[in-house]
This record gives structure tokens, sequence and C-alpha cells, in this order.
């Protein structure tokens, strides 16, 4: 798991794209990428498959903002990121949400 940060020069954006190698998804048939960003909707971004069987996204984030996030696999079990900025408690779980700072 991992993610590439690109920062526009002409907006206070930044394009991230979220990658998941073929044994980090787990022979996972569907990942989605469920965050702040798109207000925990587990539809609203869902990873491509890539030819080695890994995923991949991209999403614009607003700069100078720190997004929590989780990946879906298979609309059940939940990962986090293992190359996160940070992590912190989930409100809804006993578990960690991943963080990305832009």
């Amino acid at each position: 798991m991992s993610f590439k940060k690109q920062y526009l020069k002409t907006k206070p954006i930044c394009k991230v794209t979220f990658k998941l190698s073929k044994e980090e998804a787990k022979s996972a048939n569907e990942v989605a990428i469920v965050g702040d960003f798109n207000n925990w909707q587990k539809q609203a971004l869902l990873m491509k498959r890539l030819k080695n069987g890994g995923y991949s996204a991209s999403v614009d984030l607003e700069t100078d903002n720190k997004y929590q996030f989780r990946y879906l696999l298979d609309s059940e079990k939940w990962e986090n990121d293992w190359a996160a900025d940070a992590y912190v408690p989930s409100p809804l779980s006993l578990e960690d949400n991943s963080v990305i700072s832009v």
C-alpha cells in the first residue's frame, strides 16, 4: 500500500494516487478507498484493477488538510495504509484510521 502526492502549481490541490499490490489486496474482487474526502461512502471511490492484479485510484485533495481514510476490500474487510502519514483511533471501532496530510 502506498500513495504518491503531486501538488498542482496553479491551485491549492494535491493529486493523490493510491496503490495496492496484488498481495495487499488479498485476492479481493473489489477495493474502495473510503474516508473524509468522500464522506465515508463505501462505493464513492472504487479502485481500478491493474493488469498485475493490484489496484489504483486517484483523488484531488485540498492542500493544508489532513484526511482520515481506509481501504475496504470486497465491501467487508477494512485495511489501513502501511505507508500512511499518521494513524488515529477510529471513532467507530477499536482500530485506527490511516491519515494522509497534504
